[in-house]
Formats: C-alpha cells, structure tokens, sequence
C-alpha cells in the first residue's frame, strides 16, 4: 500500500496557491468600479414599467397598458381621464406593487399607444364604448375579476363597469363619485355658474372648437389641468411627459364625440343602445366602494351629498385636504393607494 501522507513541501505548496488565489481575489473586488449615481439611475430606468409599454388586443382595440407588480398579485385596474394618461398612476403603483398587487394601467381609446384595430370602426367616445373596451382588456388578459379604480373619464368607465357587470369587479375606487349620465338627463339645462365650469364642452360642440382643439391640443390640455387642479404646481418635465399621449392619431375625434355624445349631437353606435338604456336609469353599484374628492377640485363635479345613495355595498367616502385638484391621484398618491387597500379588505 502506499504511503497516502503529505510531505511538508508539498503542504507548503498549496498553502502558497491559496494565498495567491486570496490575494487575487481581495485585488479584484479592492478594484471593481463601483456602480455610479448615472448607472444606477440607469438600471432604474431599465427596470420601470412605464418604460416598458405592452401591446394586447381587446376588442376593437389594440391597447397599450402598463403593467407592474407581481404577475400572481391580486389584479387592480387603474383608469385615467381626459386630458390625462397613464402617469397619473406611476406613484400609485409604486406603492401598490410593494403591497404585492399585480396594476394594470391601460391608455384609454384615442391616447397613447392604444389604436383601433380597423379604420373602419367609429372612432366613438360614448360612455358605454369605454366601459366595453375595459372588459374586452380583462378577458384578453384573462383577468376574471379585479379592483377597479378612475377618475374622470376612468371614474365614469369604472362606475359603469361595477354597475353593469358587478361580477368583474371585486371594489371600486371612484374620484367625485357617480358620474354615470346619460343623453335625456343632459338635456336639462344647469344654472349658468355651473354651465360656465363647461365651457369647453360647448367649445367642442362647434367646427370651431374641434379645430381649435386639432391645432392647439397641447396649450388646450395644460390650460384644462391648470384650472382643473389650481394648487398643483406640476413641472414642465411632468406635463410634457402626459402631453405625448395625445398625439395618438384618433385623440382629438374620440375627445369632441365624447363631449357632443354628451348632448346629444352625436348618437353612438347602435350596438352599444341596450346598455346605455341601463345606464339612462342610473342603476346602483352594488360592489364595495370607496369614492373620494379634494378640496381643489376646480373641474365640474356633483357633491357627494348627491351620489351617495347610489352605492348600495359597504361604502365609504373621504374628502382629501390639502389642495387636491381634479387629477388626485397623481396630486395625492397615497391617498388614493390606501383606498384600493381600503376597498380591497372589504372585497376579501
């Protein structure tokens, strides 16, 4: 058998190998660039949604939508309003990710990166449309049910969406309430305070207005968000960066049908009459609610006063302070974010 020992030179050996293999390690790592504020900056940019846009066909629609969190989170489906887009959102969804749900933010029909799949489809802003183009994205994701939540055109889209189809909404989350109208209830005229807060929607009425819209659609928008939201001292940088969305092709036909559709002057599509017979009845929402208004709102909106006998489930409503306009949730985040985590305890 052989002698298995090991001689003292050869021990000597490996323990000259390690120390070199240790020195080469220390020097290497006592080297390494370290990772620089522009780099990590960088990596954050990689890594934000927002900057990563996805594509789904739903519908009539091809839309853009972001998504962020966890794919097997609890789904919560955030709507923008007019003239605003998916980055009323982005602080919203930081904090909702973190609580491990799975935000959906999609550019409604006529902003951003959402198109019509045929150039043949009415490019319609009705109320109804809307709502049916939300559903068509959840069955395309095939998300069963989810939290809802809006404001503006999106409060209006969500409250129609938990009234119609309660079974696909889990809560709803809606700024200045119940804002579900209908053709007949708009033809009675309002007292001439609350008809000036509408002027742009005259405005569109017109050929002029629609051309004045075309033309100056940037000046137009930022004019409707200084008045909207008073107190809010957005940058430059921030409304520049919204402002891209309205250059989608069909932006300024799906803003003027919305507001003629409103009274009347357009009619919609036929398809879409069954449901806006409902809607004319101002059905209840039945699903767990929580509605939500700032103390600057400077854009028309109802007192909560008013809706609040609308809302049959668990309901609550919170008034926001602190010069909250009409975009609330990109004004107050996280006043927002803790009522999808309000109504989303109730919904379990």
């Amino acid at each position: 058998m052989k002698d298995q020992s090991i001689s003292p030179r050869h021990c000597l050996g490996r323990l000259a190998f390690i120390f070199a293999a240790l020195q080469l390690i220390l020097f290497s790592s006592a080297t390494a660039k370290p990772i620089t504020i522009a780099e990590n900056s960088t990596l954050r940019q990689l890594e934000d949604p927002f900057n990563h846009i996805k594509q789904i066909k739903a519908g009539v629609l091809n839309i853009g939508y972001v998504e962020a969190g966890p794919a097997n989170g609890e789904p919560v489906l955030l709507l923008h309003g007019w003239p605003y887009d998916i980055y009323s959102y982005k602080e919203v969804s930081e904090i909702l990710t973190a609580k491990g749900y799975r935000v959906l933010i999609p550019y409604l029909r006529g902003y951003g990166s959402t198109r019509f799949l045929s150039a043949a489809t009415p490019r319609n802003g009705q109320q109804s449309a809307l709502a049916v183009d939300m559903i068509a994205f959840m069955d395309a994701l095939k998300i069963k049910n989810a939290i809802v939540g809006g404001f503006d055109w999106g409060a209006r889209t969500a409250d129609i969406m938990a009234a119609l189809w309660p079974e696909r909404v889990k809560g709803l989350v809606s700024v200045s309430g119940y804002l579900i109208g209908s053709q007949a209830g708009n033809r009675a005229p309002l007292k001439p305070q609350a008809e000036l807060s509408w002027w742009y929607q005259y405005y569109f009425a017109t050929d002029r207005g629609q051309a004045g819209y075309q033309v100056n659609t940037a000046e137009f928008n930022k004019l409707i968000w200084q008045t909207a939201s008073p107190t809010w001292k957005f940058s430059e940088e921030t409304y520049s960066r919204s402002a891209a969305s309205f250059k989608n092709p069909d932006h300024v036909q799906i803003v003027i049908d919305n507001y003629r559709w409103r009274l009347g002057i357009t009619k919609g599509e036929a398809k879409y009459d069954a449901l806006e017979s409902k809607l004319a009845t101002a059905p209840y929402i039945t699903v767990p609610t929580v509605t939500l208004e700032g103390d600057a709102n400077g854009a028309p909106h109802p007192d909560p006063s008013v809706y609040a006998i609308r809302f049959k489930g668990k309901y609550a409503h919170h008034n926001i302070n602190g010069g909250v306009g009409h975009n609330l949730p990109q004004e107050a985040p996280q006043a927002f974010a803790d009522a999808i985590l309000e109504v989303a305890t109730w919904a379990r």
